[in-house]
């Protein structure tokens, strides 16, 4: 792991919510809306795109705990930006604040996030 990462540090991306991104699998008739699997998945993507200046050669980080509600609709073709924020590093591991609004100011979603530094050979070795 490279120096220099702190709590504090942030990162910020947007994202244009398209139809793969919205609620399948309640069948037809659904509103054409963000499902919360996807709203964690660009919360995990933002957290990544954090971490991944700092990361040495053969490193990698994976996440291993999820909390976060999600708040209010989003609909199919709105804007959604996801900001981290580091809170804590210790032995390793990164905890993350994230949150979620779209594109009319509305927050859709807030929690944390974990993560773990790994390397990548030890990682995918076979015993």
């Amino acid at each position: 792991m490279k120096d220099g990462l702190a709590p504090g540090a942030t990162c910020e991306r947007t994202w244009v919510t398209t139809p793969d991104m919205g609620v399948k699998h309640f069948g037809e008739g659904v509103p054409s809306v963000l499902s919360t699997p996807m709203m964690i998945a660009l919360m995990e993507q933002t957290c990544v795109e954090l971490l991944k200046p700092y990361l040495g050669e053969g490193e990698q980080t994976v996440g291993f705990h999820v909390d976060v509600k999600h708040m209010a609709p989003t609909t199919i073709g709105q804007k959604v930006t996801v900001k981290g924020t580091l809170q804590e590093v210790k032995e390793q591991r990164f905890r993350l604040a994230v949150e979620a609004s779209n594109d009319q100011g509305v927050k859709i979603g807030e929690g944390t996030h974990r993560r773990a530094l790994i390397n990548i050979k030890q990682f995918t070795s076979q015993p």
